[in-house]
């Protein structure tokens, strides 16, 4: 009996679970259809990639040695006063700055460990050793030691040995510390608090480079530094510093970056793009790192990559694009034997051990002790010559000013923009010319109405289509629209999310609910269209900038595109509303909503930002919101003046969940 009625409850159940009104197969949820994905794996990565692509210079070319020349001449002076110096940085640029000397360590035999200071720009202070051979007569090479990414900074094994062997050798070894690390290791020397500065209109590289100039100054006053003979070289991050500096300032006699920069091209294609500094707003457009690798000739220069490279820049496709740009530069002077590269196997990982090191002294061999047999090309041992971090320490003024620090004494520079004459301005004349500056400043794109491509229909409570929608000919948003049930529809609305559309659910709802049409997209960046790359998503806003276009932008034209669609829709005929959650989609909606008012009839920010001062009074760092640090923006528009723009629309703020709790 009990196993007939085990039989008669499992078909029930069999026919309960494949019944065509079965409540298992339950209908579509809001949740769901905001759920719905419509792009192809990898699509967002692809478009940008390729948006970015189009956008880089080509590398260098030239046959012509006195072409070259003045070229070379225009280039360094552009990149310097249109990158490095831009707008608010120009004041640092021959600022008075302080150097002081201290203690002296000992060293190791026949040379000495000389702590310094000094000032990359006012109130700036970097801690420095100077390795210094114990007898000197006459004049010497001076190097400086940078490096990259290493918490132990100047106290790096590797780096103390390079410099010891440095001063073995009877040159004067400068090592100095670097924004980030080391003594310099805190928030506010991060390197993404340089985009602080360029918020408020400021070079963000130009600290970057006072740090290496300065340097550079401190160890040619030196008594016996040798102007003629003076080298720079450094790992990952150092390398970077190393290309830059010995690329722009001419006093760098002979450079080995080691495993520190790639093509804009490779570092693209092949995820190495790496921090701030390395991509700084519109550099792309007047040099790729093939031409700072040209700018070396005909001075002594050594390529250094590492086979199996597990950070970054591996050899097989960084070092040949920086050769191949260089070579025939170098061959215009008749110096084709000064580019030298190597690549390192041994350990072939991210290094400047010894046998990279090694290259490095057999380079100052040639050219800084040329014919002279008694010059060591090997490492000289002196790892018990290594000292701690705390041996090597050098005191810092308590008030130091780091790269928030700065962006803070910036902003506050600034006028305030919430005083009336600025935040609103006064005409129709006054209005128009601000909307023409900010589109400018943000490169805004006018891509006309996105067009509807293939959805996914959902048929629930709510009728729901998880389309795409082509915005341009560049950008695939997607999107899902959700249909009110009531008769009298009260027009669209477009709701944009940081954390994309499916996390909208309730809000959607609400909408639904007062009936209105929902077309909730995910722009650049968010949600669906995360870009999920080998490097981490804001790196390519960094990167956009540095090729001359601003992610900021382009998320603006993409909403604009999308109002000017809906508002063709035979639903609202009228503009339709964007519903903005969280602050990095509320200053797009603000900004999409002050440059097209006829196209958007108003804003509601939940958690927006009312002042991009926030941006750096919170320290919020680019990696949080890359997109909202354009360059100039504080300076030119802030939010109060959006909110101005965006008249006749009503613009209205409040704290998440206020309306759906």
């Amino acid at each position: 009996m009990k196993a007939a009625l085990r039989a008669v409850w499992l078909l029930l159940l069999v026919g309960w679970l494949a019944g065509p009104s079965s409540v298992c197969a339950v209908e579509p949820t809001l949740q769901d259809a905001l759920e719905q994905t419509v792009l192809a794996e990898g699509q967002p990565l692809r478009e940008v990639k390729a948006f970015i692509a189009a956008r880089l210079i080509a590398p260098p070319e030239c046959s012509d040695l006195d072409a070259w020349q003045g070229r070379a001449e225009r280039l360094r002076g552009d990149v310097l006063d249109r990158i490095v110096f831009r707008g608010a940085a120009a004041r640092w640029r021959d600022a008075e700055c302080g150097v002081e000397w201290l203690d002296a360590i000992p060293g190791g035999p026949g040379y000495t460990i000389r702590k310094f200071r000094y000032e990359a720009l006012p109130g700036m202070w970097i801690p420095g050793l100077l390795y210094q051979p114990e007898k000197l007569e006459g004049r010497v090479p001076l190097v400086l030691n940078v490096n990259g990414h290493d918490p132990a900074g100047k106290a790096a094994d590797y780096k103390q040995l390079r410099a010891i062997n440095q001063a073995k050798r009877g040159m004067l070894a400068l090592n100095v510390e670097w924004f980030g690390m080391g003594q310099l290791r805190s928030d506010g020397f991060s390197h993404g608090r340089m985009n602080q500065l360029e918020l408020c209109g400021a070079g963000g590289l130009a600290p970057f480079y006072l740090a290496m100039s300065q340097a550079l100054d401190v160890g040619l006053a030196l008594e016996h530094a040798d102007p003629k003979r003076v080298a720079v070289a450094g790992l990952s991050g150092g390398g970077w510093q190393t290309i830059v500096i010995s690329s722009l300032d001419e006093r760098v006699t002979l450079a080995n970056p080691v495993a520190g920069y790639g093509s804009f091209h490779t570092n693209l294609a092949y995820g190495d793009m790496g921090d701030s500094e390395q991509a700084p707003t519109d550099l792309a457009t007047l040099a790729d790192y093939t031409h700072l690798t040209a700018l070396r000739a005909p001075r002594p220069t050594l390529l250094t990559y590492n086979a199996q490279d597990d950070c970054c820049f591996q050899s097989g496709h960084t070092l040949e694009p920086l050769l191949a740009a260089a070579r025939p530069i170098f061959a215009l002077y008749g110096a084709e034997d000064r580019l030298r590269s190597h690549v390192n196997h041994d350990p072939g990982t991210h290094n400047f051990e010894q046998d990279n090191r090694q290259q490095l002294y057999a380079m100052l061999g040639d050219f800084f002790y040329a014919g002279d047999n008694r010059f060591v090309r090997e490492e000289i041992e002196s790892t018990s010559e290594l000292k701690t971090p705390e041996e090597l320490h050098v005191p810092l003024p308590e008030a130091n000013v780091d790269l928030h620090r700065l962006a803070v004494s910036l902003a506050k520079a600034l006028p305030d923009a919430g005083r009336v004459e600025r935040a609103t301005p006064r005409d129709v004349a006054q209005q128009e010319q601000l909307r023409k500056r900010l589109r400018a400043l943000l490169r805004v794109p006018d891509y006309g109405a996105a067009v509807p491509g293939a959805g996914h229909r959902m048929d629930g409570r709510w009728p729901a289509n998880a389309m795409t929608l082509r915005v341009g000919d560049t950008w695939t948003v997607p999107a899902t629209l959700l249909t009110p049930t009531t008769k009298a529809a009260n027009g669209g609305v477009i709701v944009i999310a940081d954390e994309g559309r499916a996390t909208q659910a309730a809000e959607a709802r609400r909408l639904l609910e007062a009936g209105y049409y929902v077309d909730a997209a995910d722009l650049l960046l968010w949600g669906e269209s995360q870009l999920k790359g080998q490097d981490p998503d804001y790196t390519y806003p960094l990167m956009m900038a540095a090729a001359g276009e601003r992610a900021l932008g382009v998320q603006a034209g993409q909403l604009i595109s999308l109002a000017r669609w809906t508002a063709k829709q035979p639903y609202p005929r009228r503009p339709a509303r964007v519903l903005a959650v969280g602050p990095r989609a509320s200053a797009v909606a603000l900004v999409a909503a002050a440059l097209e008012p006829q196209a958007i009839a108003g804003v509601e920010a939940v958690d927006g930002l009312t002042s991009f001062r926030e941006l750096i009074n919170r320290d919020v760092p680019v990696e949080k919101m890359p997109e909202l640090f354009a360059f100039g923006l504080l300076a030119e528009c802030d939010v109060p003046q959006l909110v101005a723009l965006c008249a006749p629309g009503s613009v209205t703020f409040r704290k998440r969940d206020a309306a759906t709790d």
